[in-house]
């Protein structure tokens, strides 16, 4: 495929990968030799999952079949009757015929005089000038692809529209060390987890806090005390969480993270402290809570399928989970929550690295699966991607790694899209 083509791909992958309708194409991607059956069932069943990320492999995997390649899929956009995609590639792409054209060689006739011969100057301002023309119809293509994404960004109905710099505030909680009389073991590799985090936000134009080993109490205080700031001239708020886990016993929300001191703090407190009735000048505003840590001791193998996941990771000594290592207290009863409660749960993201339950795996390495690729994904598609659908690029990912298994999830309050800024 010509740079040309792949780069007017790749400007236009936000109305590409929103209303490409990949169901109707695969026979004809098949039929017309742009991809095999086994590159189909790839991006089917083992890349990808929703609609937008088969779109997304497609239009990715769609740059390496050849010179061909882009005027076939053209030719199938028109055939399944996707022609308002056909117009916007032909619209970018250069005037040329878009069937496929074989190239033999031909024999070219001498000029009968030499006044008849074009000069290589001419020839090369020829060049030059179908060049400038190429250029600025991929410039012109790009413009209006940019066009559509910002105004789809700045319809302050259906999208959170972040203006303000900073954007907000990230509170980052990093709990490494725990108390001897906790039972709990370090975090090693939780600090690299931290400084990705960090220097994620930052890019996203946040103020980022870092507090780290703070006991139950204290992990309650700098909650109470960031929700007591004046908001008002922010768009936002983020909270992130990294300790051991366990199981709570909740009314809306699940699980709880432990302070260095082995006190439990319950996820469904921490998000109340920013609820309409505790934080005013964060109300209609997002409220987000990233929580990296065990929902439980619940230690899931998965099952098996037919294809074989990518990415299997061998156990090692360098993977632990951040579960509490101890058990259930006697009679059999969940730990019990401060009181809790959302009379206005709107306009918050509780996104958890496993499910409610089961352990969540750290590497000592290289951090938890889960930051790690949130903050991969984050880097590859936060400029393009909204967060929800960025949150389930994620679980996808996380799940198919190692023996044992792990999938992350969130609960969403949320009442439009939410775009970070990443200009």
């Amino acid at each position: 495929m010509e740079e040309l083509q792949r780069s007017l791909l790749q400007r236009n992958r936000l109305p590409l990968v929103t209303q490409l309708q990949v169901t109707d194409l695969w026979d004809l991607l098949l039929q017309k030799g742009l991809f095999t059956q086994d590159m189909i069932e790839d991006i089917r069943v083992r890349r990808a999952g929703t609609r937008r990320d088969q779109a997304r492999q497609l239009v990715i995997d769609l740059q390496t079949r050849g010179s061909l390649a882009f005027p076939l899929f053209v030719e199938c956009l028109e055939e399944t009757g996707q022609t308002k995609l056909a117009e916007l590639l032909r619209e970018g792409c250069r005037k040329q015929k878009l069937d496929p054209v074989h190239i033999r060689p031909v024999e070219i006739p001498m000029p009968a005089s030499k006044h008849e011969m074009m000069s290589e100057r001419e020839l090369s301002s020829q060049r030059t000038s179908t060049q400038l023309r190429e250029t600025q119809r991929v410039k012109e293509a790009k413009g209006a692809g940019d066009a559509i994404e910002g105004n789809n960004r700045k319809n302050s109905e259906k999208v959170y529209i972040l203006e303000a710099d900073p954007c907000g505030f990230c509170l980052i909680i990093n709990n490494v060390t725990f108390q001897e009389h906790s039972n709990l073991t370090p975090r090693n590799g939780s600090n690299i987890d931290c400084e990705k985090l960090r220097n994620r936000f930052a890019s996203f134009h946040f103020e980022v806090l870092i507090r780290e080993n703070l006991t139950g109490k204290e992990i309650h205080k700098e909650l109470q005390t960031l929700a007591a700031l004046d908001h008002s001239h922010l768009d936002c708020c983020v909270v992130v969480i990294l300790s051991h886990g366990c199981e709570t016993r909740h009314i809306q929300l699940p699980g709880g993270v432990y302070g260095t001191d082995g006190a439990p703090v319950p996820v469904e407190r921490v998000v109340t402290y920013f609820d309409g009735q505790h934080c005013p000048t964060l109300r209609g505003k997002p409220k987000l809570f990233f929580i990296q840590a065990c929902g439980g001791s619940g230690r899931d193998r998965g099952f098996k399928i037919d294809t074989a996941a990518p990415d299997i990771v061998d156990p090692s000594a360098s993977v632990q989970s951040d579960a509490t290592p101890f058990g259930m207290p006697a009679g059999g009863q969940d730990q019990p929550d401060a009181i809790a409660s959302l009379p206005t749960p709107c306009d918050v993201l509780v996104a958890y690295s496993t499910y409610p339950g089961f352990v969540s795996w750290r590497d000592q390495n290289i951090g938890t699966w889960y930051v790690e690729t949130l903050d991969r994904v984050l880097a590859e598609n936060a400029d393009s991607e909204d967060l929800q659908t960025i949150l389930v690029m994620v679980s996808s990912e996380v799940a198919s790694k190692g023996t044992y298994k792990q999938i992350p999830g969130y609960f969403n309050f949320l009442r439009k899209r939410f775009f970070f800024n990443t200009t």
